[in-house]
């Protein structure tokens, strides 16, 4: 299933990036803990992708999110790393 392009979702994921960002530079949040949100955001879409009775749609937009989360994580994008 191929999921349409969401321009809202493109933004809202660029924000929160860039505030992830910000809060490690600003030191307000250690890489540990930012790493920690991005993994709990990412568990409660697997988890969510697991529901009884879910539709095949819900299922896979939570998949596709927690696929995309754990990208984020595996490539760094969250946090600058030397």
């Amino acid at each position: 299933m191929s999921l349409h392009h969401d321009p809202s979702g493109s933004a809202a994921l660029s924000i929160c990036e860039a505030l992830l960002l910000a809060m490690n530079d600003h030191k307000l949040l250690p890489e540990t803990e930012i790493l920690g949100v991005l993994r709990d955001a990412a568990v409660t879409h697997e988890n969510a992708a697991r529901i009884d009775g879910a539709d095949a749609t819900d299922v896979a937009r939570h998949e596709a999110a927690a696929a995309l989360i754990n990208r984020i994580i595996l490539g760094g994008n969250s946090v600058r790393r030397p």
